[in-house]
This record gives C-alpha cells, sequence and structure tokens, in this order.
C-alpha cells in the first residue's frame, strides 16, 4: 500500500517528540522530561461540570463554530485578560484542540507556493501543517544570545513577494522565551503596511513568569486586523485529553476556517465544551496556583543545571527549558539516545524544533519535583563521563 500513501506525506518525518515518548513507554524505569503535558488533575470544579453535561444528555452535536455560551465566554475571557475584543458570533471558533487551528489557518489562506515565515525552534506541528497545505515554511534562525526573541532584522531579511504568513508562537515551545511588547512593537512595524498574515500561536499565554505578562501582537495598533490568535485550554487550565483549543481573528477568516473544520470535524467535544465554560467561568485561582508550582520548578530546575555545568537561559514562558548541550560534543540526537539508553532519562533533542535546534535539549518541568530531582541525579551522572 505504500504506493497509494501520497509522496508528501511519505517523506514527512515523525514527530521527534513521540518518538522519544514511544521508545520511554517500552522501556521500565524511565524518567521521562519529553511531554508537555501538565501533571496536575484537572480542577475539580471543571470535571464536576463535564458529570453535569453527562448527567443531563448534553452529548449531541453543538454548532459548527461551537455553543454560543462558550464563545461568548472565550471572547469575555480575550477581553479581560488580553484587552482583545472579538465578537462571539462572528469571531471565536471553538476547535479540536489549539493543534486543528494551527491546520486549519493554513489551509484557509495557502495556495500553492505561498510562503510562511516560521521563527525557530519552534513546536514540531507547525512545519507539517505548512507543508502539508501547500506551503513553503521559510526558516528563520533564533538564537539564544538574543534570548530566542524574533528580531526585527531577522524578519526583514527573509520577507519576499511570496510571504503570505508569519508564524509565531511565544511563550515559546521548546525555548521558553517570551517576546514582550517593545520586541512585537518593533515586529508590528516591519508588518502594519505589508500583506502579511500574522498566525499567533498563545497557548502557554497564561504561563510566564517573574512579573511578566504576556502580550499579544494583535493587541497593538494596526495589527488586530491582521493577525489570528490561538489558544486553548490544554496547557494552563490542565485539560490536554479534553482536546479543545479556539482562535480568534477577522470575520472572513474564521469564516473560511470553520467551513473546513464543518466538514472534517463538524464539532469539537460537545462535553468538553461545557467544561471549558466553567474554566473560564471560575479558573483563575486554579491558574495561578498552577503558575506558581511551575515557577517553583523552572527555579529548580535552572539552579540543577547550573550545578550540572550545563548553560541554559532563563526561559520565562511555557513550562520548558532548552539547555545547550554543546560542551558535551554530542549532537542533540546521539545526546538523547545515550541518555535514554545508559540512564533511562528521557527528554528531546534540540533538533525535533528544527535544525537550529541542534546542541540543545528540551526538558519539560511539568512533572512533579520528585521527578525532577531523580531526572537531574541522571543527568548530572550521564554529562559527568
Amino acid at each position: 500500500m505504500k504506493s497509494f500513501v501520497n509522496k508528501q506525506i511519505r517523506e514527512l518525518p515523525p514527530s521527534g517528540i513521540r518518538k522519544y515518548f514511544d521508545l520511554a513507554s517500552s522501556m521500565k524505569d524511565v524518567v521521562s522530561l519529553g511531554v508537555g503535558e501538565p501533571d496536575f488533575y484537572t480542577p475539580w470544579n471543571i470535571r464536576e461540570e463535564a458529570i453535569y453535561a453527562l448527567e443531563h444528555k448534553r452529548t449531541v452535536y453543538s454548532s459548527n463554530a461551537g455553543i454560543l455560551e462558550l464563545r461568548k465566554e472565550i471572547s469575555k475571557y480575550m477581553n479581560r485578560r488580553f484587552g482583545l475584543k472579538y465578537k462571539a458570533e462572528t469571531q471565536v471558533l471553538v476547535s479540536v484542540g489549539a493543534s486543528e487551528d494551527i491546520d486549519l489557518v493554513m489551509r484557509a489562506v495557502l495556495e500553492p507556493g505561498d510562503e510562511v515565515l516560521l521563527a525557530e525552534p519552534c513546536f514540531v506541528s507547525y512545519k507539517a501543517c505548512i507543508q502539508m497545505a501547500g506551503g513553503v515554511p521559510v526558516i528563520i534562525t533564533t538564537k539564544a544570545e538574543n534570548k530566542f526573541r524574533l528580531t526585527k532584522e531577522e524578519l526583514l531579511s527573509k520577507i519576499t513577494d511570496k510571504t503570505k504568513i508569519l508564524f509565531i508562537g511565544y511563550p515559546n515551545n521548546p525555548t521558553g522565551a517570551i517576546m514582550e511588547k517593545e520586541d512585537l512593537e518593533e515586529i508590528a512595524q516591519v508588518l502594519r503596511d505589508r500583506d502579511i498574515l500574522v498566525v499567533s500561536d498563545e497557548i502557554y499565554a497564561e504561563l510566564t513568569y517573574g512579573g511578566k505578562e504576556h502580550v499579544s501582537i494583535a493587541s497593538l495598533p494596526g495589527m488586530y486586523e491582521k493577525t489570528l490568535v490561538i489558544n486553548g485550554f490544554s496547557k494552563a487550565f490542565s485539560m490536554t485529553g479534553w482536546r479543545l483549543g479556539f482562535a480568534c481573528g477577522p470575520e472572513d477568516l474564521i469564516d473560511a476556517m470553520t467551513k473546513i473544520h464543518q466538514y472534517i470535524i463538524m464539532c469539537a467535544p460537545t462535553v468538553s465544551q461545557y467544561a471549558a465554560i466553567e474554566a473560564l467561568r471560575s479558573g483563575d485561582t486554579s491558574v495561578t496556583a498552577m503558575r506558581k508550582e511551575f515557577d517553583a520548578r523552572r527555579r529548580f530546575m535552572l539552579k540543577g543545571f547550573a550545578d550540572i555545568g550545563l548553560d541554559c537561559f532563563e526561559p520565562e514562558g511555557a513550562f520548558y527549558l532548552f539547555p545547550s548541550i554543546q560542551k558535551t560534543g554530542l549532537s542533540s540526537d546521539e545526546f538523547c539516545d545515550r541518555l535514554l539508553r545508559e540512564e533511562k532519562l528521557a527528554v528531546v533533542p534540540g533538533t525535533a524544533f528544527g535544525e537550529c535546534g541542534d546542541g540543545f535539549i528540551r526538558c519539560s518541568y511539568a512533572y512533579s519535583i520528585d521527578n525532577l530531582k531523580e531526572a537531574l541525579v541522571r543527568l548530572g551522572r550521564f554529562v559527568s563521563k
């Protein structure tokens, strides 16, 4: 059957994250820092709302764009937290996770050969979704010395007459980098007079540290009209398995994305949607508590890397660290393969997030302190060899 498979799909590499997850799951006594999934249970009040929905037979299809009550809550949330006003009826789409939104926007916008500027290192699905939609990824390599932030100069150097989209994801997976308002303003200066759509993945918007507050590029003058904001419930509300995300943006774009969503998905899981209404109405306290715990783990891991002798810039968002392993003389893949075999510790090679990630590894601290302590012992032992 191999000859029946689309050549582009055949040649698409599998996710570098899943590779190590699958390997680790087949071995005994493995400690994993490989998956970006909070170890907290979904808060009880959210689970309780889902149970109530099941008991009251709220298990039928919703409207394609999502339950209007939820879209209204999303609209309120985006205004309350990020100063962005969206019409619930026409500018909000509820999806099966933020990952679906990435796929939808690429298919809704791209014509064959259109270029998408992509700041790397970045989440593994970005490049694949661009390619599957017929687009051409144009890589902008961000650098550790710039705290992995996209700069105006880097952006200008890659724009051509084929550029259709700038795709950014901050707070960033895998680096934990953020873009502050002054950083985004420089990017906005480049884009205001250009016909380029900005797709901004802000799934980690609630997870920033050190007193830093997330700023969306859509909130800057002249950018609201040309930005699609992607977000969801997986990370901040610890709802990964509920598979629920959302996109907010210009009406024509949301309409096009909803049309694709209508044909391939129908609607997001209804019970999850009712749970999400409760999350937005009363989840702030739980989010704050989880963010505080993540921050403590972040600082613990930074000290641990310093003690081991691995250089790591201080991440200010998400729940990942991206330490350099260049001192070891190993490539990222060699380092991760040997670390898993010799110490049964699973981390993800930086190359899973782009070629520029070679010489780095991604470590998630969305795990218990006990897990993180054991991971540092095994990592330290391996590096000392």
